[in-house]
């Protein structure tokens, strides 16, 4: 036997954390009826600040972002009438990942039964230089389900000029589906090593801007759109033209930034590029407030962890 024996590598770390949220419509209003979870995920306890048929929950991470080999999964399953508002007190991270390049990797998916509704406004993620990361979303709409969320994703941290190089989002990826069908698909690759002719620079892609952002609304097809309105077309135009002003009005105080509005398959899209994400923030919330009265009939409701 050969006295030189060689000892097994030492294998990287993986961390898995899980949250599924149960929410059901009860005669004491829309309630978390089941929170199962596995590692540092949590919500705390419902807000009603609206009234018992809308509760709002804070999702909580304590280790506050993710690095190499680490899964969050993150499900909701919202019953037949329940309403749910999901947000966070803070910025997700996804850190720089070690030299094995481990899979940083974010998985949400959101179940909808008929009339129900969900909000899932989270604050902005963070991706730092050098990290591996992939963000999957999806989204099961059934019946008259109604769905609004954003993503706004730092690539990079602008703030201390540290740009996205090196680093990976192999796939940034949201898929809505409506009674089995999948009506809406979007996918963002990035390589921050292809600094010239890559997703970051090009005219096709960001063009330079570390702050991609992408909002989503609907569908505004289904029955309960504007049901006291008897031409919904008219309302629909109307609701895209104040967007539309949202962003102008938004441009007027920061030129420095792209902003567009467009309807896809019954859902309304606000897309934005630029080098802040409180700004993206701030204009997604303005067009937040003038999207939940025509699709939920709700006047918009700030949560109380957003002014903190």
């Amino acid at each position: 036997m050969n006295r030189m024996t060689v000892l097994p590598t030492e294998q990287a770390s993986h961390w898995e954390a899980r949250l599924a949220l149960k929410l059901a419509r009860t005669l004491r209003g829309s309630v978390l009826k089941g929170c199962e979870h596995k590692g540092p995920l949590y919500v705390q306890k419902p807000f009603y600040p609206e009234g018992r048929d809308l509760a709002h929950l804070y999702l909580l991470h304590p280790p506050g972002g993710m690095v190499s080999g680490d899964t969050l999964t993150i499900s909701a399953d919202v019953d037949e009438q329940a309403s749910a508002l999901i947000t966070t007190p803070g910025a997700g991270r996804v850190y720089k990942a070690r030299a094995d390049k481990s899979l940083q990797h974010q998985i949400l998916r959101f179940d909808l039964a008929d009339d129900a509704s969900l909000e899932w406004l989270p604050l902005e993620g963070i991706i730092y230089p050098g990290a591996q990361t992939q963000l999957d979303t999806q989204v099961h709409l059934t019946g008259n389900a109604r769905y609004i969320g954003w993503e706004i994703t730092s690539l990079g941290l602008p703030a201390c000029h540290q740009p996205f190089s090196p680093g990976s989002l192999m796939k940034q990826n949201l898929q809505i589906f409506r009674d089995g069908k999948l009506c809406l698909r979007e996918r963002l690759v990035v390589d921050g090593d292809q600094q010239e002719n890559g997703m970051l620079q090009s005219l096709a892609g960001l063009r330079g801007y570390p702050i991609t952002a992408m909002m989503v609304a609907g569908p505004f097809d289904a029955p309960s759109f504007n049901a006291g309105i008897n031409d919904d077309e008219t309302a629909l135009e109307n609701l895209i033209c104040r967007l539309r002003d949202c962003c102008e009005q938004h441009k007027s105080l920061d030129e420095d930034f792209l902003a567009g509005v467009t309807l896809n398959h019954g859902f309304v899209m606000v897309r934005y590029l630029g080098y802040c994400s409180e700004k993206a923030r701030k204009l997604f919330i303005e067009c937040w407030k003038q999207v939940r009265p025509e699709l939920l009939n709700r006047d918009a409701c700030e949560p109380r962890i957003w002014a903190t």
